[in-house]
Parts: structure tokens; sequence; C-alpha cells
């Protein structure tokens, strides 16, 4: 599902970010990707989103090399990735099903099918009832969960998370883990990066460590 073969990623600044990794999940898994602050965890996961390239090596998503895919496709394939930023980008002048259904009207998607599409992913993050209210009404958890809704809505095989818990109390940080277990085992392929080890461990999953480049 998600290869890395020898690669790299140097910045134009000179910044090497990733060098020579490599790495393999299988479709269905969950894990955690994990190291100290500058190892690349959030180089890799955009690797893996197709908003960066690698300098060197090959990446491979659900079979196809990324570097080959025609750049006109690039938003069709991405479709098929869900992605949560630890800050979670919400419009402040929209309410939680329109921030939802954003990607899903860019896509052209009839209002029919993206009602239920949003609503679906609503009911799976426990929101249903947050549906008109707007962001600035919301705790840090729902906006998180508004957030994966979003990502998720679009129905993901593969879904990326970068520091999705680090402004979370423990409480609420432990319910977003296990918002991403359930969607592993809906079947889709789960990484998230973090640095919350304590967590990390608790969810017994597999743990990949970025360790930084030394120059």
């Amino acid at each position: 599902m998600i290869e890395f073969k020898a690669v790299s990623k140097q910045y134009p600044t000179g910044q090497l970010a990733l060098y020579n990794v490599n790495l393999s999940m299988q479709q269905g898994e969950m894990a955690f990707l994990t190291g100290h602050s500058g190892a690349g965890k959030s180089t890799l996961l955009k690797l893996i989103a197709l908003l960066d390239s690698p300098s060197d090596g090959i990446v491979t998503i659900a079979g196809q090399n990324t570097q080959s895919i025609n750049k006109r496709k690039i938003p069709a394939f991405r479709r098929n990735i869900g992605v949560i930023f630890q800050d979670h980008h919400l419009l402040k002048d929209r309410n939680v099903f329109d921030n939802i259904a954003l990607p899903l009207k860019i896509e052209g998607m009839r209002p029919h099918d993206i009602k239920r599409r949003v609503r679906a992913a609503l009911d799976k993050v426990d929101l249903l009832k947050k549906e008109k209210e707007y962001p600035q009404m919301l705790s840090a958890g729902e906006k998180q969960r508004v957030g994966i809704a979003r990502a998720v809505v679009n129905k993901p095989s593969i879904i990326l998370a970068d520091e999705p818990t680090g402004n979370l109390d423990p409480d609420l940080a432990l319910d977003i883990m296990h918002t991403f277990k359930q969607f592993n085992e809906y079947g889709s392929t789960v990484l998230i990066a973090s640095h919350d080890h304590a967590l990390i461990k608790d969810m017994k999953k597999r743990i990949i460590v970025l360790r930084k480049v030394k120059r």
C-alpha cells in the first residue's frame, strides 16, 4: 500500500529532511510515526500525500510510483488520501456542515449525495448535533473531530495525521486516537505522526521511529 525505497528529501535551502528511508505499510495497517523534532515526520507524510516529492528514491502508493503520476491526475489521486493536521484550518465563516462539505463541493458532487456523506462523517465522529454550529463555538476536541470528518468524508483508503492530539488534554487525546482506530477497523490504512510516547504505547500498534539526519 505504502512503500519508500531509499527515499531522501533535501530542500533548496540545503536542509536534508530525510535520508535513505526504507518503509513499507500494508493495506489496512495502522501505525505510528515518531522521532525527535526535525526528524522528518511531517516531510514523510507530505510525500505520501503528494504535497511534496522526494529528491531521491521511490515512493509507491497503492502500486503507483508517485513520481510517474501525471500532474493533472494528482488531485484525483489525492481523494484517496485524507490528511489531518494539528492546525485544522477550519473556515470561521462557515458552519461545521459546510466546512466538511467543502471538498465534496469542489469535486462537484450532487447536493443530495453531499448531505448523505457529510452526515455519515459527522456520525462517525459523534458530532451530528453540531452541524449548524460555527468553529468558534466548538471546543478544541470538537474542532479536531471536524478536521477528521472533513478528511474522511471522501472515504479515503489512506488516512494521515500530523500531531493530531498535540493541543489536547490526555483524555481527549486518547478519545481522538480511538476514533482513528475505528477508521482503521473500517478498512483504512492509518499513519499518525506523534511525539506522545505514552499514548502511542497504549494503542499497541506498530511504531516507526525516524532519526534526525546528522550532517
